[in-house]
């Protein structure tokens, strides 16, 4: 495919089709991502290829409580699991509900499931010392995990990334061997996807690019 079209065309996929992804070809997509531009070229990704039924169990059993407590916030109007002031309380466990996910609650069948690791060793955090959370060191890790969803799309994959695995990494972390000073990043689903939507909806330029300053003019041509 053209890199335009590839861009402009790869939505996240969740539902996939029984056809198998060849170990060639899945070696063929993490070839292409590892070209992914990093932090002093340090490549802080690992990467671990889930096979194993019960390992992929074991992960979705994990996922699916953060799963529902994000609906649940959802439900609210409030960002679920936000670090800006006012952000909405963790929920009452009372109050949240198991809500149904196809990739969690078939994670067995899905034909590539991938769990993203980041060696912290090799991550510079350029805010690690101001007084809020740290987002920089994501530049160095969530590249390559795009690159791998654009190489997936460019050979008629589709795939999508998620977070959840992150909120659950101190009891997921002896599921999949984590190191030490290692991160839980993402768990990627990779395969043919059952739908292929056309167009995507995303907001126009202006509504988030500004002229000089972020309370500037909207950009516009």
């Amino acid at each position: 495919m053209e890199l335009l079209d590839v861009l402009r065309t790869s939505p996240a996929a969740r539902a996939f089709t029984d056809t198998t992804v060849s170990d060639e070809t899945l070696a063929g997509l993490l070839d292409v991502a590892r070209f992914a531009p990093s932090g002093g070229n340090r490549q802080p990704w690992r990467v671990a290829v889930v096979r194993d039924p019960s390992v992929r169990r074991g992960l979705a059993d994990l996922c699916s409580p953060v799963w529902s407590e994000y609906l649940t916030i959802s439900a609210t109007g409030a960002t679920p699991f936000s670090v800006a002031g006012g952000a909405a309380p963790d929920p009452d466990p009372a109050t949240v509900v198991h809500a149904p996910n196809a990739l969690l609650d078939d994670i067995e069948s899905i034909p590539v499931v991938l769990v993203l690791a980041a060696d912290l060793a090799d991550v510079a955090m350029m805010d690690k010392d101001l007084d809020r959370p740290t987002i920089t060191g994501g530049a160095s890790i969530y590249p390559f995990a795009w690159s791998l969803l654009l190489a997936a799309r460019d050979r008629g994959l589709g795939g999508v990334m998620t977070t959840f695995v992150a909120r659950a990494e101190q009891e997921a972390a002896g599921l999949v061997g984590l190191p030490p000073d290692h991160a839980l990043a993402a768990m990627l689903f990779i395969g043919e996807p059952t739908t292929r939507p056309s167009k995507l909806k995303r907001n126009p330029v202006e509504s988030f690019a500004t002229v000089d300053r972020f309370d500037g003019e909207p950009f516009r041509v």
